[in-house]
């Protein structure tokens, strides 16, 4: 035996910032899908109003959108069980593609309200499978140890998509070539990304079935469904991640006309704005999965995540509100809020740790509570704007992230599953030594 065959492999570059290896280019891909699902998160809304859609519709079709999602983001946790992730995010690419092109065609050029609902909807089923897929496949696909900064690195990747890089894309893309052309530059954006990470990433673990064989269909979705109740903390963790993003999808309702018509913004300067914020989010997200492995998931996700958003979204309100249109102002307190939302990441790493044997499951927990917080945020928007408007609504996600982080003093993980985990390192099963298996 050599001296090379004795030595461990050296790591690569990606392995040493985090990234398993190989899963490199599916990281690279959900990066470009989610840009292209991101170009039209900071100007769909208002693009509709323009063309004789009420605002009150509007939040409806947001909302019903965000249950689609909610649908889906559940079902690729199940779906990724019974034919392995790769499928399921062959699924989803299809389904978005195929329904953006009904949406564009039957809904925007024709102005119809129904074909919209309906089509924006069923395409709501295509993201998750894509991106919630790729995240059980990297549950399955990396050892625990480096499940906070893989986890880190997911969320900077689907974040610095949607909608950070989209909509700087658009803001830029809508003065050369026009709204109606951005939205079809999106399309071409969705397919190159997901092709880029179907057809170059070839870790085994993704394209096969990762429930055991003796486990039937009823048994797997019956189990991501139960856990909820057999392992109450995924329930919590799911209502703390819904709470999580929530506040987003609120604030592409009604964030667009506050910064327009109220602070006295162009479009294009609250695409840029929005850019920010969530230029800071992807950042943070990466950030906050490393500080995770260190600190501890959930000392990061209850102080820094929960007390920090809820002093952070009334920031984002009241600093825009207080000095009008000045651009520097609102970009640091949009900043301070992506970075307080982005401290969420780490529950993508500790909910496998405190279900360590039905990792996909948990996680299609956390997919439906993530899922939930699209139509869940514009819901409050419908609900309570008549209440006391935009103002009412700012102090309702205040509270939230609030009792958010009351509720992250549960989420300890279990004696039983840190046993697990304590016979899995003896085993050496969480080593990952980049052998032939994951190539």
């Amino acid at each position: 035996m050599t001296q090379t065959e004795i030595l461990p492999p050296r790591p690569s570059i990606a392995e040493r910032i985090g990234i398993p290896r190989p899963l490199l280019w599916g990281f690279v891909g959900l990066l470009l899908f989610m840009v292209g699902d991101g170009v039209e998160a900071g100007y769909l809304a208002p693009y509709l109003e323009n063309h004789g859609v009420s605002a009150r519709a509007v939040a409806l079709l947001f909302t019903v959108y965000g249950v689609a999602v909610s649908i889906s983001s559940w079902l690729s946790g199940p779906l990724s069980d019974l034919w392995g992730p790769k499928r399921v995010m062959w699924i989803g690419l299809g389904i978005w593609a195929v329904f953006e092109v009904l949406f564009l065609l039957l809904g925007v050029s024709t102005g119809s309200y129904p074909a919209m609902l309906v089509a924006y909807t069923v395409r709501g089923l295509g993201y998750p499978l894509f991106a919630y897929g790729f995240l059980v496949w990297i549950a399955a696909a990396t050892p625990p140890r480096q499940l906070g900064s893989a986890a880190g690195w997911f969320w900077f990747a689907f974040s610095g998509g949607l909608p950070t890089l989209g909509s700087l894309f658009a803001s830029f893309a809508i003065p050369v070539v026009g709204e109606v052309t951005t939205f079809w530059l999106s399309l071409g954006l969705v397919i190159a990304g997901g092709l880029v990470a179907l057809l170059l990433t070839r870790e085994p673990r993704g394209a096969a079935r990762l429930a055991a064989r003796d486990v039937s269909v009823r048994g797997i979705f019956f189990g991501s469904i139960s856990i909820l109740w057999r392992e109450p903390k995924t329930f919590v963790a799911m209502i703390v991640r819904t709470i999580d993003t929530a506040s987003e999808y609120a604030f592409l309702v009604i964030m667009p006309a506050f910064f327009t018509r109220v602070v006295g913004f162009s479009l294009p300067q609250w695409l840029q704005l929005l850019s920010i914020v969530f230029l800071s989010n992807i950042l943070f997200n990466l950030a906050s999965g490393m500080l995770a492995d260190r600190l501890g998931h959930r000392t990061v996700v209850s102080i820094a995540g929960c007390l920090g958003s809820a002093i952070s979204v009334p920031v984002f309100y009241y600093v825009p509100l207080a000095h009008h249109g000045n651009f520097l102002l609102a970009a640091l307190a949009g900043i301070f809020y992506g970075a307080t939302v982005a401290a969420f990441v780490p529950l993508s790493g500790l909910v496998p740790q405190i279900c360590p044997k039905e990792k996909a499951a948990a996680l299609s927990a956390l997919g439906l509570g993530a899922g939930a917080s699209t139509w869940v945020g514009p819901a409050i928007v419908t609900w309570f704007e008549s209440w006391h408007g935009i103002e009412g609504i700012i102090w309702i996600f205040s509270g939230l992230y609030a009792f958010a982080g009351l509720l992250t003093l549960y989420l300890s993980i279990p004696t039983h599953a840190r046993e697990h985990a304590r016979r899995a390192r003896a085993r050496g099963e969480d080593l990952y030594e980049g052998t032939a298996a994951f190539h």
